[in-house]
């Protein structure tokens, strides 16, 4: 990547990390994406599963073809970074670091815009609602593999923790299955000094939030991994009551399918009992989300061969995360890679969906790179 493309698609992530747009609402990142495509040339059609935007390159006869996505939302977290282009927007901040993935794959398509050595069909997928927004099964039912055709697809996450500009393919699962649970708690409110005249939603809320830890430590296998976490507690309103209804919500990820499913089980056996012990009654609400992001092999082999081929440091031996990723609904329907790009050192919170995170512009030559790379080597083989 030249200079001058690396400092443009810097002033491009800056305006964008400024101006974040949560889950569902991208409408200014879609059009910021739609004009910026529109000074490269290249054609696009907007308003695909909601704010999607998809571009295409064609060039010469081949008929093979390929897809590259990024994501555009940003996070309903309120930014602390200090840095000159922090978010405009209070309690919205791109922490997640999808302002740099947009702005990648804009880079990637200048520089094959600019590369006459490839022939065939790319695909750019600029994808919103990525944050438990449904976006790319929105894309995939709005008619994206049939509208625009593409045999493989690729994308990729930065990483902090991981050294800056180094890309890691996984062997294996990349992240956990996705899924969300909300439990309500309903008992009977009353004076505080009268507890005996209740059914105290509380305490059961607080006994279910304990037990619920043992489905990992007591019922998935050691060599498994999982995790459930509760983030959410909401209960009362005045400290001399004992409130009538609790609410708790939370997520559940895993990389193994069959151990989703025995945790789902698990969930509704521990409400079941909690809720009987405290003479309460729990309504639980289990909301699958994406399944596990796994590679294909080819297409694994291809990505680390092309990041090679494109001299960007590679990494083979990073283990997985137990962070989803909405990419595993297009692996569902298409050969892929989900690779790491890294975004260098995590401390001082610059770890994903840290306040004080921000995307290392730095690294924005070896995510196009990696993008442009990958591209020509499925188009070529």
């Amino acid at each position: 990547m030249d200079r001058s493309l690396h400092e443009k698609l810097t002033e491009w992530r800056r305006h964008l990390h400024a101006n974040p747009e949560l889950t569902l609402h991208e409408k200014e990142t879609s059009a910021f994406v739609q004009a910026r495509l529109g000074e490269l040339g290249v054609p696009f059609v907007a308003d695909v599963g909601g704010h999607g935007v998809v571009a295409t390159l064609r060039r010469g006869n081949s008929n093979r073809s390929v897809g590259l996505r990024a994501d555009m939302d940003a996070l309903p977290i309120l930014e602390t970074s200090g840095v000159t282009h922090a978010s405009r927007k209070s309690g919205v901040m791109h922490a997640c670091g999808h302002d740099g993935h947009t702005v990648s794959l804009l880079g990637a398509a200048a520089m094959l815009a600019g590369d006459p050595s490839w022939t065939g069909t790319v695909q750019f997928v600029f994808q919103p609602a990525e944050e438990g927004g449904g976006g790319a099964k929105s894309m995939i039912a709005d008619g994206l593999f049939e509208r625009f055709p593409m045999e493989r697809i690729f994308g990729y996450h930065n990483w902090p923790g991981l050294e800056a500009g180094t890309v890691a393919v996984h062997d294996g699962p990349v992240m956990a299955s996705g899924g969300r649970v909300v439990f309500t708690i309903k008992g009977h409110s009353g004076h505080a000094a009268l507890p005996h005249l209740t059914k105290d939603p509380m305490v059961a809320a607080a006994h279910l939030l304990l037990a619920l830890q043992t489905i990992v430590s007591r019922n998935v296998d050691p060599l498994d991994s999982a995790v459930i976490t509760i983030g959410i507690l909401q209960c009362g309103s005045a400290a001399n009551q004992i409130p009538g209804e609790a609410l708790m919500r939370g997520t559940m990820r895993a990389l193994k399918e069959n151990v989703r499913d025995d945790m789902e089980a698990a969930v509704e056996r521990v409400a079941a009992g909690v809720a009987q012990t405290f003479g309460v009654k729990i309504d639980v609400e289990q909301l699958r989300g994406n399944p596990v992001t796994t590679n294909t092999p080819a297409e694994r082999d291809l990505a680390a061969e092309a990041i090679q081929a494109a001299g960007i440091p590679l990494r083979r031996d990073m283990a997985p995360a137990m962070t989803g990723e909405d990419f595993a609904w297009y692996l569902a329907h298409r050969p892929g890679t989900f690779a790491w790009v890294g975004n260098g050192p995590s401390d001082g919170g610059r770890e994903l969906h840290n306040s004080n995170y921000d995307f290392n512009d730095a690294i924005l030559p070896a995510a196009s790179g990696y993008l442009t790379s990958v591209a020509k080597r499925a188009l070529g083989g």
